[in-house]
Parts: C-alpha cells; structure tokens; sequence
C-alpha cells in the first residue's frame, strides 16, 4: 500500500470539484490525496470553459473591429482571418497557466498528487491503474463527465468530431455541421462562424437552448439568423455518409446537408469509471446523492458532473467544497436553487432561476423588463441589442428568475444570484444605488419595472 499511512480524504477525479475538495478538505486539516488520469483541471479547463472562452474572445474582438469604422476606428483591410495554429497556441498557453495554478494550489496545501486511474476497491480503499492501493476514511468521486453519443449510422467517421477534440483542428473547415444547439453547440457556431466557417446547428427540440427561458431562445436565434448560421430545429439526425472527404448528413425532414466536418455536441454523460466493481446506488447513469453529496455508501461522496445535478463547473465546484465539508466531520447542505448559467456568444446569454413558463406554473408573477437600447452604457459601446427580464412573485415581490440577452449578461448574472440567494425583492433592489454608466443599470430598471416603478421606461 502506497504511503502506509491513512488519509482522511481521497479524491477521485482533478476537475473543478476534484481539486477544491482536496483543497478545501486539506484547510479543514485533513491528510488528504486526489488521482488524476490526465491534467488537472478537468473538461471545463482542458477542453470545455477555458479553450471555448478563448476562442469567443476572438469572436469579441472581430465584432469589435468590423464596427469600428461607426467610432470612426478606420482598418487597412477589411478582411480579417484567423491564424487557427497562433489562436490554438494562445490557448494552451492560457490552459497550461491554469493547469499549472490548480498543481501549484494543490501542493501548497500538501495535498499529494497521484497519476492514474482512480477505481474504489471497497468503500475505504482506492487502487491506481489497477496496481497500487491508497486508503481513506472517507472518499469523494469527482469523476466528472464524458462526451454523450448517439447511435446512428456514420457517427463514427472521423470527419465527427466532439467537443473534446474541437479546439485541436489545424484548419478551419469551409463549411461545419453542429450537431445540438444546446449551450456548447452555440457557442461554437459563433466562435467558427466568425472564424470563416459556413455553419449549420441541427437540434432535435424545437428551439436552440431549450432548457432556458423561450425569449432567450428566441433573441440568440435571431442573432445566429444574422450571421448567417442555419438552424434546423425540430429535426433529428438520420444517417451520415463520407463521400471523397465530404460527409452527407440526412435530416429527418429530408433534407440534406453536406459538409467538411461535423461537430457531435449533444450534452455529456457522467463518467464513472473511478466505481470499480462497487455499487453505488445511480440513477439513468448519474451517481444518486443527497443534499450534502453522499452515495449511498457511507462515507464515499459523490462531486460534479458525476451525479448530475447541475453539469456546470461552478456548480461542481461548490457541490466539491460541501463534500469536502461533510466529509471533514461538517453537515452543510448543497442549495441547487441559485445556480447561473452562461452563453458566451455575443450578445452573451445568461439565466438564473425560473424561466417564465415555470414560473408561471407554479405562481401568481409580474415580468419585468428593459431593453439595452435606453441604457447609457449599451448606447456608448454601440452594444444596444437585447434586454433584461426579471420575473418576480407578484405578492411579495420575490426574484424568482432573471433572463439576460445582451453585453455583459455572464458578469451580471452574478448580482442576480446575490439577490436572489438573499431573498431581497423587486422592492428592494431600486434602493441600491448603482454607479453610472453601467449595463447592470438594466437589471435595476427590469426589477422597478415589475412594481411599475422604472424611471427609464416610458409609460403607456
């Protein structure tokens, strides 16, 4: 047995919630360890959050420059390429800094590192690649998730390519067929669209992003209407065929659409390779926890991506924090309410709570509402698209959702989550003073508007 001696957590898994359990368990004083096939960092800094933001940066940055002749900003050229091979170094430069700080973080808190596949042999013991044993009192599964396939004919053509693989191309396909129109599929049909790409999204449901509010939807499909991205909604994807380095994708309409590559992103399933031969109480293929992320295996927590929860890495990040904590002898709850979600497309897209059709179902509500265009900010950065909409019980004044399309939305979505996690109402909030100019105004007025209250929104 490797180090002999007993550790009071063992972490399975170096992503988000991998490395801030190991982290958080060893400031509680705990001996700690976490085992790590790859790089640290996990899907969201190798090849999801970190490489996607990167690339959406330059999509900013184009924008910016093709509307710079209105601030009277006058380019040399008016063409404006991407050197993919420079755009891919930057982001291994950016991604081997992180990974670097996660490594950096984890010793400085005398956490040791293992590398290999972590695999629960018993409810206190972990093997490494199958060879060596560690042991710990307690032990979190932090595995994460794997890219979800579907199973139709000529999926597997290496003209397929997934979200894991995205950020390796060496050149940027003429023509792209993104295959979910779900949060990662979006994102990259913006980021390859302005790249040079000609893209086409095909998504099974009725609409892009259909787990947000529909006026979310609707603004972003408006905004990939513009850019000239196709979107195939309601349609399911037949077969594919490879035809002379081009692939035919039939769509259940009839359609067909042919093109150099084709992007598989249709969401993530949780990995759970670290399970070994255990059973662990899971459900459709998600770990089953508690609110204070225990399995049903006394003293084994499950963390992330791995129990399905919430598949977002701050998300996991927390839910790693309170395994952590309870682990360490604690009993903290996870809340799952006041999580935010963020499209980095530009406009970006940010959203928290109840969309209106949820809300609508369960209570009596007021929607509020204001459009960038009167705000003092949007208007100096030429950035005037999109609105903010908060929903708010109609009784008590309660956030119970807030909905943002427009610049900043990822930023601001943050102070929605304040508020709404302190349980300070549409009332409340016009008493905050806010600085001047800024977007985050909009969410000021949004929430006055729901009591009819909003200085800025001309009454009819």
């Amino acid at each position: 047995m490797l180090n002999g001696d007993i550790y009071d957590v063992v972490v399975i898994g170096g992503g988000p919630a991998g490395y801030v359990a190991a982290i958080k368990a060893a400031q509680l004083g705990g001996r700690a360890a976490i085992i790590e096939k790859g790089n640290m960092g996990g899907t969201c800094l190798n090849v999801g959050c970190i490489p996607a933001k990167t690339y959406l940066k330059n999509v900013e940055i184009i924008d910016e420059l093709k509307n710079g002749n209105r601030r009277g900003i006058i380019l040399d050229s008016s063409s404006i390429t991407i050197d993919i091979s420079k755009l891919k170094g930057f982001k291994d430069e950016v991604v081997t800094t992180l990974i670097n700080s996660v490594v950096g973080l984890l010793k400085n808190n005398k956490v040791d590192i293992y590398k290999g596949v972590g695999r629960l042999v018993s409810n206190t013991h972990v093997s490494i690649n199958d060879e060596d044993i560690i042991e710990g009192k307690s032990i979190i599964l932090t595995g994460g998730s794997k890219v979800s396939k579907i199973n139709i004919p000529g999926i597997d053509s290496n003209l397929v390519i997934s979200s894991d693989e995205i950020f390796n191309l060496n050149d940027i396909p003429n023509t792209l067929a993104i295959i979910g129109g779900g949060v990662i599929g979006v994102e990259m049909a913006v980021a390859f669209s302005a790249f040079g790409s000609k893209v086409f999204i095909i998504e099974l449901m009725d609409r892009i992003i259909p787990t947000m509010d529909q006026e979310l939807s609707n603004g972003l499909l408006d905004e990939l209407t513009k850019r000239g991205i196709e979107v195939y909604t309601s349609n399911s994807l037949k077969k594919i065929i490879e035809q002379k380095d081009k692939l035919h994708l039939y769509l259940d309409s009839g359609e067909n659409i042919i093109v150099d590559k084709a992007l598989l992103s249709v969401g993530r399933v949780p990995d759970l390779e670290a399970l070994g031969n255990l059973n662990i109480k899971n459900e459709y293929g998600k770990i089953k926890v508690n609110e204070y992320m225990e399995t049903s295996i006394p003293n084994i927590y499950a963390a992330g991506d791995i129990n399905g929860l919430k598949m977002l890495a701050h998300a996991a990040s927390r839910m790693g924090e309170i395994a952590a904590l309870n682990a360490m002898g604690d009993k903290v709850k996870f809340n799952i309410n006041n999580i935010p979600t963020g499209i980095y497309t530009n406009p970006e897209v940010a959203s928290i709570g109840l969309t209106e059709d949820e809300a609508r179902k369960k209570y009596d509500i007021v929607v509020g509402r204001f459009n960038f265009v009167g705000n003092g900010r949007a208007l100096t950065s030429a950035i005037t698209k999109g609105f903010v909409k908060v929903i708010a019980d109609s009784r008590y004044g309660q956030i119970l959702g807030v909905h943002i399309f427009g610049p900043s939305a990822v930023e601001m979505i943050n102070e929605a989550a304040v508020l709404m996690e302190m349980e300070i109402t549409v009332y409340e909030v016009g008493q905050i003073i806010h600085g001047h100019p800024t977007y985050s105004e909009a969410l000021v007025e949004a929430c006055l508007d729901c009591i009819g209250k909003s200085i800025y929104i001309p009454r009819a």
